[in-house]
Parts: C-alpha cells; structure tokens; sequence
C-alpha cells in the first residue's frame, strides 16, 4: 500500500469517527427544543439542561475529529484541500459558524435566568446541530456526484451548483439519521419521563428516515458512477448500512436501545465508508471531465511529507483514541434530572 492510499483511508477513518461521535451530537441539539418543552418554565429549564448535560462532556472532543480531518486533508492532499475548501467556501463558512455559535451557546445559556435569554439560546444549539447535519450531507454527496472543476484543479460552480436534488437529498438523509441517531442516545442516557418522550421520538422518526434513506440510496445509484465503478455485487455496500438501520429499529420496537444504537452506528458507518469507496483513488470527481478528478496522486503532497505525516499519526493517534475512550468510559451513566446534578 502506498502512503498516498494510506492517508486516503486515515482521512476516511477520521470522517468515520466525526459523523459517529458528532452524529449523535447533532441530533441530541436538534431534539433539545423539542424534547425539552414543557409548559411549566422550571421544568423545561430543567428538562433542557438534562438533554444538554447528555452531551456535556464529549460534544468538543467530538468535533475534533473534523479539524483534524481537515488538517490532515491540508498536510497530506493541498490540492484536495484547495479545491474543496475553495469552491465549497461558503457552506463551509455555514458550517464552520454553526457549530461556533452553537459552542458559545452552551456557555451562555444559563449565564442569566431569563427564560427567554435561555430559549434564544436553545435555538442557537438547535441551528448548531441542524445546519452541519444538512451542509455536511449536502457536501458529501456532491462529492460522489461530482462537482465542476476545470484542468487546472479549479471549482468553477456556485454556491447553488451544491443545491441539487441529489445534494439535498443527501441532507436531508443526514439530518433525520441523525436526529434518530440522538433519539437513541439520549434514551440510552436518561431516565424517567425523558426517556420516554427520545423512545416515542426514534420511533416517530424511523420511518420517515427509512424512505428518506432508500431514496438517497436509490438516488447514489442514479446520480454517481457506484456500478460501473465497483460493479454490483461490490455497490451492495451502500445497501448493507440500509439494513443495518432497518434491524435497529426493529431493536428498538424489541426494547433493545442498545442495539439499536450500536446498529444506527453501524448505518451510517456503512454510508460513509460506501462514499468514499465511489471516489477512490479519486478524492474530487469533475463533471466536467472525469481525466480532470483530482486523485490520491496529483492532489498529494511530497512522499517525504507523507512520511513524517505517517511517523506522528503512529504515536499520537493511538493516544487520542485511548482518551477519548476513557472519557467515554468515566461518563457513561445515565444522566437524572435532579437539580443539584445539573450543569449548563
């Protein structure tokens, strides 16, 4: 295996472990105003800070598994980094901004006791969980489909070339999954009348995820080169994380959440492995002209810079995993929702 091919999956693994740590996240924000409304005031207040306080402790380690994807992209392939950053910038900007705003967010929030101090604030989390789940599905089919760049490694597009049915199928494929992905979790993680309320919201959003998803299926099969690239047998990967998600919420019907869980992972791990299986050893696919795809050799740096890249990742990935996986481990209770427990 070259370094080149190398880094192309270590790029894959840390998209692989955002979308499954984040992904939860995002859905856990989008279902804050909602799971948390009540009409008595301190109640919901507290209802809220019980979801938060869910994903308290891990939602900025998660994100970092993005910035180092988009550093490892900068370091390992510039021209990638150049060409995706560059003619997606501004859903990037979107993305970016969201995820500060919804950071700043969970400080805020309880800074004043106002409940309408608070409920703007909620919303903000809310939007810092909607808009990277949309933008992020948006921007990964398009890279499958293939956007429009030039000889010279240029997007030449818009903004709203991205906004194409297959596009926003993708979005709104990853904002559901994801909102049932964070149903899950917070059924997982909280007792008593929440409980209930994340049960009865996976079960409400299983199906409309399940048609969203066969079409986007349905739809990566139409709109990108997945048959003729892989063959069919080979494609059937993109159908594997379909299945894995409809046995999760046949687990959930059965109780299991624990499975249902781990098979919602398993999903979209399938989902984002089958995205970028279409693109190698192509990491941007031109529609203009398929010779014009940036690829895992002429979008690289130097093999001595793979190198070094190579050397560091040996000793410090496998560091981060182990803290990650502690702090996962030290926080794994149920969260309760007495007053005196709670944070944010």
């Amino acid at each position: 295996m070259t370094l080149n091919a190398l880094w192309f999956i270590l790029i894959a693994v840390l998209y692989l472990g955002f979308f499954l740590l984040e992904g939860f996240d995002f859905g856990v924000s989008m279902l804050l105003p909602f799971l948390g409304k009540d009409k008595n005031v301190e109640k919901q207040d507290k209802m809220r800070r019980l979801i938060i306080n869910t994903i308290g402790p891990h939602w900025d380690g998660n994100e970092v598994w993005l910035l180092t994807a988009g550093g490892a992209t900068f370091a390992a392939f510039p021209h990638w980094y150049a060409t995706f950053f560059s003619g997606f910038y501004l859903a990037l900007f979107l993305l970016l901004l969201a995820l500060i705003v919804r950071g700043v967010a969970f400080e805020f929030r309880s800074k004043d006791e106002n409940p309408t101090w608070r409920k703007i604030w909620d919303w903000c989390i809310f939007i810092g969980g909607f808009l990277p789940a949309l933008l992020l599905g948006v921007a990964f089919a398009n890279l499958v489909r293939g956007v429009p760049i030039d000889q010279n490694m240029n997007y030449v597009g818009t903004f709203f070339t991205l906004l194409n049915p297959y596009g926003l199928l993708g979005g709104i494929t990853a904002v559901l999954a994801f909102a049932f992905y964070g149903a899950v979790f917070l059924h997982l993680k909280t007792d008593g009348e929440m409980q209930e309320k994340a049960e009865r919201a996976a079960n409400s959003l299983f199906l409309p995820t399940l048609i969203i998803w066969i079409l986007f299926i349905a739809g990566t099969y139409l709109f990108t080169d997945i048959l003729s690239k892989l063959g069919m047998a080979l494609s059937l990967i993109a159908v594997l994380g379909l299945l894995a998600f409809l046995v999760s919420g046949w687990m959930l019907k059965q109780k299991r959440t624990g499975w249902a869980f781990v098979l919602t992972a398993l999903a979209i791990a399938f989902q984002v492995i089958t995205d970028f299986v279409i693109l190698f050893p192509r990491v941007m696919v031109s529609s203009l002209n398929p010779e014009w795809s940036l690829t895992i050799q002429n979008a690289s740096s130097s093999p001595y810079t793979l190198k070094v890249m190579t050397i560091v990742a040996l000793i410090f990935v496998p560091i981060v995993l182990v803290y990650q996986g502690w702090s996962y481990w030290i926080f794994r209770k149920r969260i309760t929702a007495k007053p005196e427990e709670l944070t944010y």
